[in-house]
């Protein structure tokens, strides 16, 4: 038999942010619980609303499952006596299995005869079991813990009821003196407290008490409701998944309404506006159908459709004070200079060790402008980069931006525009701070992309310099997520700059500073590592595997868009059966190679055919191959490689490489020391995990 269980948990309202989180907790450790605890199922379905989580579990066995197994002992020797009598050993293992030594049999296991008895446990009532549940409840944990009262359990918020039903039963436990029952409460003002009389009508009736307990039916709600409202006023909605989550876990039963602001208000740069509606009032601005940002904001309640005028008439008062501190920060912000602004930078601290915003900025403005020469930029272009850089920083110090933290960059374009700044250079300062979040957009021109990069080489080796490298999930600074966009934008502007030279430059530039950054071989060695790191990351997200991306970066990291793509390449070959002579001739060279030195080949030391043979054949292709490779042409490049298999294979049949003459054996290391190089120019075959069919 089956039967249906919930599990309630009533609380002061948590925060909204960590709903999700908590929500997928309780159904993954629901699971384990029920597996670990030998309890069947057919269903699992969680709830949660910003004042209570709950799980239902369908169709659950009313026992465990019997366990019947074979428990293997002490060996016969240790089991019995020379007369054939149980040892204690023995008596003592099958009182332990709950069996009588009647129920012992021998086993041979590698010719060794061990002890075994068949165990069977007769599976306990889930009614016994169910109580214990309280467990899975208090090990959920959440990034905030508060107490309350005299309590000593630390948890999100206050737990104010528990509801504990297997099928009409109520299942006994407490939590801070907090005991199950059956009783429930609706919503905080439509709905009120009531009584469940079964397990199984949970979702149903806090539906009559206005509450949605699911939060997928919730945010679909809200969508449908907001495309609705939009298609009835001929607006557009943008619904930003972020925000739509946000709202979802703010409400138990929602009902979308709208309002208005001040046309006024749009002179104002409508980031501003949208930033303060979003962000603040956690509305959704409006748009008309040419995109246009119009004075509307759609809103979300939580409530009922009552009275839904004055429930607007009330929004509508705070967002104006809202808006109306922007356009007063907006104005205000325009009264002060660039340079006025840049000059207060130097009483700004960007990190004790590495000096102040107005420092950074100096460093960024130099490894800018020396980036911008290696990708030979022309002089006036150099110009426009010296000055994007000198003033990237200069709207930290606005009033909007200190309001609104995300608009740096973009007021900062803003502000420059209105000062008389050229295009680029404005664009530039927006563009120094993407991407803004994971997978989000890159700068587009190309001042941007390197005032981006120098900025975040800029933090990166200078944390790392001063030894604030990040820590399993500590990473204050960010550091890991801006080596990762100096990676997608290396790939994404095309440039043929190693990470290598980008990162000499900046540790270079450094040193000539007052930060004092001790052992730059080894901090180059750590930042190097660290991007190395990121672009296994990376590689990963595309289906390369860890041990492409170790071979094709053992001498360096290079430009990473060609890393990636030889990487690429030999993922592909990794399975191919037919690249498996190839690879393991090049793969037995390379072991050979790594005993020999650098010295040049002389073929009166030749002694057969397979060494001329191979020797002429490499001399032949090296041309070709370099063009190849600059070509960026990988595919016919290990074409030529394969074409040097079987006369390796011969070389080896023919040749014994380590013979006693050392000059032989130093002329024949030298041969294979050619064709190393010409391996290792797209990497380290033995480090791959090759998978070809056997």
């Amino acid at each position: 038999m089956t039967t249906n269980v919930l599990f309630e948990v009533g609380l002061e309202e948590m925060p909204a942010r960590f709903l999700a989180d908590t929500e997928k907790q309780l159904h993954d450790k629901t699971i384990d619980w029920l597996n670990q605890n030998r309890l069947t199922f057919e269903r699992i379905n969680t709830f949660i609303t910003p004042r209570r989580f709950a799980v239902s579990i369908s169709g659950l066995a009313d026992k465990q499952t019997d366990i019947e197994e074979e428990v293997r002992g002490p060996a016969k020797k240790i089991a019995q006596d020379e007369a054939g009598n149980w040892t204690k050993a023995a008596i003592g293992f099958a009182k332990g299995q709950g069996v009588a030594v009647d129920a012992i049999y021998f086993k041979a296991i590698k010719d060794v005869d061990y002890v075994h008895v068949n165990k069977f446990i007769d599976g306990k009532g889930a009614g016994e079991l169910l109580p214990a549940f309280k467990e899975v409840i208090l090990s959920l944990s959440f990034p905030k813990n508060m107490r309350w009262s005299n309590r000593s359990l630390r948890f999100i918020r206050p737990i104010k009821w528990l509801v504990a039903l297997n099928g009409a039963q109520i299942i006994d436990f407490d939590i801070e003196d907090v005991k199950t029952d059956r009783i429930s409460y609706g919503h905080r003002f439509l709905g009120s407290q009531f009584s469940l009389v079964n397990a199984g009508e949970y979702e149903q009736a806090l539906k009559q008490q206005f509450v949605i307990a699911n939060s997928h039916e919730r945010k679909a709600n809200i969508q449908n409701q907001i495309e609705a409202l939009a298609k009835a006023q001929n607006w557009q909605v943008p619904i930003e998944a972020d925000l739509l989550e946000e709202v979802t876990q703010l409400v138990e039963y929602p009902t979308v309404f709208f309002g208005t602001f001040s046309r006024d208000y749009l002179t104002v740069p409508e980031e501003a506006l949208i930033t303060s509606m979003k962000e603040h009032q956690r509305y959704f601005p409006v748009r008309d159908q040419a995109n246009q940002l119009l004075p509307y904001f759609v809103a979300v309640r939580n409530g009922n459709d009552q009275h839904l005028a004055n429930v607007a008439r009330g929004n509508e008062k705070v967002l104006n004070a809202r808006l109306a501190d922007a356009v007063f920060f907006y104005t205000e912000d325009q009264k002060q200079s660039i340079d006025s602004n840049n000059e207060k930078l130097s009483r700004m601290v960007f990190q004790e060790k590495l000096g102040t915003i107005s420092d950074k900025v100096n460093r960024v403005s130099i490894i800018a402008n020396q980036l911008a020469s290696q990708l030979g930029l022309t002089d006036d272009q150099r110009a426009l980069v010296t000055r994007a850089a000198d003033i990237s920083k200069f709207d930290l110090v606005t009033q909007m931006v200190n309001e609104f933290t995300n608009l740096q960059g973009i007021m900062g374009e803003k502000y420059a525009l209105i000062a008389g700044e050229d295009e680029r250079v404005a664009k530039a300062i927006n563009e120094q701070y993407m991407p803004r979040q994971a997978n989000g957009m890159l700068p587009q021109s190309t001042l941007g992309a390197i005032l981006s990069v120098a900025d975040k080489l800029d933090t990166i080796v200078g944390c790392i310099g001063v030894g604030l490298m990040p820590t399993g999930s500590q990473d204050p600074y960010a550091l890991r997520r801006q080596a990762m966009a100096v990676i997608q934008i290396f790939i994404d502007q095309k440039w043929a700059l190693t990470v290598e030279q980008a990162l000499s430059l900046t540790l270079t530039h450094y040193q000539a500073t007052t930060v004092e950054i001790a052992q730059a071989d080894a901090v180059a060695e750590q930042v190097r590592t660290f991007i190395k790191a990121r672009m296994v990351f990376l590689a990963k997200e595309q289906g390369i595997a860890q041990d492409i991306m170790t071979a094709v970066m053992t001498a360096q990291i290079g430009v990473p868009a060609l890393v990636l793509k030889k990487a690429k390449l030999l993922e592909e070959k990794r399975a191919d059966f037919e690249f498996k002579q190839t690879q393991e001739a090049l793969g037995r060279v390379l072991n050979l190679a790594s005993k020999g030195a650098e010295s040049a080949v002389a073929p009166s030391l030749f002694e057969n055919d397979a060494e001329q043979g191979l020797f002429v054949k490499l001399e032949e292709i090296k041309s070709d191959f370099q063009a190849l490779m600059n070509e960026q042409a990988y595919v016919e490049a290990i074409q030529l490689l394969e074409q040097l298999t079987p006369l390796i294979d011969q070389f080896f049949e023919q040749t014994m490489v380590m013979a006693e003459d050392q000059k032989l054996r130093a002329n024949r290391l030298a041969l294979l020391k050619q064709v190393a190089w010409f391996v290792y120019q797209f990497a380290d075959f033995n480090k791959i995990e090759w998978k070809q069919q056997f």
